[in-house]
């Protein structure tokens, strides 16, 4: 499949300056109008699973709540379509990652209408509809510093997975060895498996308490284990905090590529670092 280039007419390249960048009145007032809708259309799926709203105030809302969500379905259908229209090349922005999640927060709605009301039928509606809280992550292409964020875990990657790998090595080392200290006094530690449980619960520092050593070799390395937790902790962080940190010295701009649809240029930047194009 081909993702064929085309010139934007002056109506698209005006439409893309209003969705895809800020620095007009116009696409600051768009961004503003998406950002509340997203909001609302989210507050309408988390109210419409409390059973309560019906059974306590006596009215059924769910023609309210469907009323209400066709209403954000139809604005976010618009708002996929118009992005699709304002960018050369559209197959770019509806396999990007937002152009998925753009697709994921009207595609439920519109599969309701071709599933029958059979009980079984409802149950896969009810999965789909649940699916809207994917709008949540519209809300990251208004957000500049997610990007920065984004980019430090990526530029980071490789020693966050050095890092998880020796975490995943220690606590089955800690689990096999808690299991062998444990297991002959009738304690929770009923398995390997079980006992490096125990160990990723206490060295994250959560510690449910559903399983605790009951003898003294087992509690001292608890204790060790709980403070060692305090000091993994800060190791990611600091991975990340310094690529971010690097990361925000840059002068990013807000503009957006009108061929690709990529943002994160400099602010000097005349061209498209990732496709080349005139910016």
């Amino acid at each position: 499949m081909q993702n064929k280039k085309r010139n934007l007419k002056p109506w698209q390249f005006k439409l893309h300056q209003i969705i895809f960048e800020s620095d007009t009145l116009a696409g600051k007032v768009f961004d503003i109008l998406l950002l509340v809708f997203i909001l609302l259309s989210i507050i309408v799926v988390m109210l419409e699973s409390i059973p309560s709203l019906t059974d306590d105030f006596g009215f059924n809302y769910t023609p309210l709540f469907i009323t209400v969500e066709w209403f954000f379905t139809i604005v976010f259908t618009i708002e996929y379509l118009a992005r699709i229209l304002s960018i050369n090349k559209p197959l770019k922005y509806i396999f990007s990652f937002y152009g998925i999640i753009d697709l994921l927060s009207i595609l439920p709605t519109y599969l309701g209408l071709f599933i029958s009301n059979d009980t079984n039928s409802l149950m896969v509606i009810r999965s789909l509809r649940l699916m809207r809280v994917f709008r949540i992550l519209k809300l990251g292409k208004f957000i500049k510093e997610s990007k920065i964020l984004v980019d430090s875990i990526k530029a980071s990657r490789h020693k966050i997975f050095v890092f998880l790998l020796s975490i995943l090595t220690l606590v089955i080392i800690l689990g096999t060895i808690m299991y062998m200290i444990e297991t002959e006094k009738n304690s929770d530690f009923t398995s390997i498996p079980r006992s490096i449980y125990w160990a990723i619960v206490t060295l994250t520092t959560v510690g449910y308490g559903d399983i605790a050593p009951v003898t003294s070799i087992g509690q001292f390395i608890a204790s060790i284990v709980m403070i060692l937790g305090y000091a993994i902790i800060a190791v990611p962080t600091g991975m990340v905090t310094a690529q971010m940190i690097k990361s925000d010295s840059k002068s990013i701009s807000n503009k957006s590529c009108s061929n690709c649809s990529k943002e994160g240029h400099d602010s000097d930047a005349k061209f498209c670092k990732f496709c080349g194009e005139s910016i």
